[in-house]
């Protein structure tokens, strides 16, 4: 599930690269995107 998220996350902030859609807000789906990878690995 973790995965899943992440993976949708990455691909939403590729395609705001390609696109220049959402400005900014594709850079805080990054940001969030790699706090949750973060604190995944921790907790493993």
């Amino acid at each position: 599930m973790l995965w899943t998220i992440i993976g949708i996350l990455l691909l939403i902030w590729l395609l705001g690269f390609i696109f220049d859609v959402a400005g900014g807000l594709v850079h805080i789906l990054l940001v969030i995107a790699l706090i949750v990878f973060i604190v995944n690995m921790i907790r493993k």
